[in-house]
């Protein structure tokens, strides 16, 4: 049986798949989220974290990162 692994940060490339963005723009977004949360330049975003400021459901994102 073949263990899934899952992570629990996001990429500005997973960005790019969900919103169909530019790499630049999906960074842009990215720096954003961070900014919202307040958090440092160093510290990652969660998909969770993500789906809460795009106001998108967790369920129709993980198809699109995990495949």
């Amino acid at each position: 049986m073949k263990i899934q692994i899952k992570r629990i940060c996001i990429y500005p490339k997973d960005i790019e798949r969900i919103t169909g963005k530019s790499y630049r723009q999906s960074t842009r977004m990215l720096q954003a989220v961070r900014k919202s949360l307040s958090k440092l330049e160093n510290e990652l975003v969660t998909i969770e974290e993500f789906c809460q400021y795009a106001g998108l459901k967790i369920e129709q994102v993980e198809p699109l990162i995990f495949g």
